[in-house]
């Protein structure tokens, strides 16, 4: 994996760890060839240097994301943004090909978790510590409309960012689609599914976890082979999608292992 290269000058002071402020700092970030969330640039500005970053950023495809200069003020704190700021990752993504080739290193079926469209930091940081300690093999997030690998994720992981691999794709339903292609069987993470622990998780597997408030998406829905759910004994109809990939993922993990306990066996 190649090396970072550190970013700084006055304006790229960061806020948060994964911020960088102002025109020359986000363009010498572009070049850099660093990873990057997106490109926030003020509404409507569309002068100087901004519209060079604009057309390379579009070039990449990175998400750029017009906002008002208000809120550009709040992200940048007292550093001038003069009009632009960048949410650079805190570790270069992955590919779907670098995960599924761990798998076959590790001569396992493979265990993948889609993210689909988890906004809330803590949570995409808390999945990737699920994702760690059950052994998956890498997490899958959307290019738009989600998360990122900022600071605040990789904090939130208590370390697992380092050891999780991370792909960011521009489609999720075509990413589905490839995997399904490649041997995966698709599971979506739903009310109103076959209990969990009465599937077969044994097979090469991808397991969506939908965002906080809207849940798997329904083309996502549609394309899964199946819906699995975790069965609910309170008053509380569900759990928030850390705590049930940690109990999918967890059950998962079990039946691999007592299917290779009675193979060894």
């Amino acid at each position: 994996m190649k090396k970072r290269r550190p970013v700084r000058s006055e304006a790229s002071t960061q806020q948060s760890g994964s911020y960088v402020i102002g025109r020359n700092a986000v363009s010498e970030l572009i070049k850099s060839g660093r990873d990057i969330d997106k490109i926030y640039i003020k509404r409507g500005e569309r002068t100087g240097s901004i519209t060079t970053i604009a057309a390379e950023a579009i070039a990449r495809g990175i998400p750029l994301i017009e906002v008002e200069a208000q809120k550009l003020d709040r992200m940048a704190g007292s550093y001038p943004h003069q009009g632009v700021i960048a949410s650079a990752a805190v570790k270069d993504y992955a590919t779907v090909e670098d995960i599924l080739a761990l798998a076959e290193q590790r001569n396992e079926n493979p265990l993948v978790i889609i993210a689909d469209g988890i906004e809330d930091p803590q949570n995409l940081g808390a999945l990737l510590r699920v994702a760690e300690c059950t052994g998956a093999h890498g997490v899958i997030v959307p290019k738009r409309h989600a998360v990122g690998l900022t600071d605040a994720v990789g904090r939130s992981s208590a370390g697992a960012i380092e050891y999780v691999s991370v792909a960011k794709v521009t489609n999720l339903a075509s990413a589905v689609d490839d995997l399904k292609k490649r041997g995966l069987w698709i599971f979506a993470a739903e009310a109103g599914g076959t209990s969990v622990y009465e599937t077969d998780m044994t097979c090469p597997a991808a397991v969506i976890l939908g965002s906080e408030g809207r849940g798997v998406s329904r083309i996502l829905r549609e394309k899964s082979d199946f819906t699995v759910s975790i069965p609910m004994y309170g008053k509380i109809n569900s759990m928030n999608v850390t705590s049930a990939g940690a109990v999918i993922l967890t059950e998962a993990v079990r039946q691999r292992h007592i299917k290779m306990e009675n193979k060894n066996g």
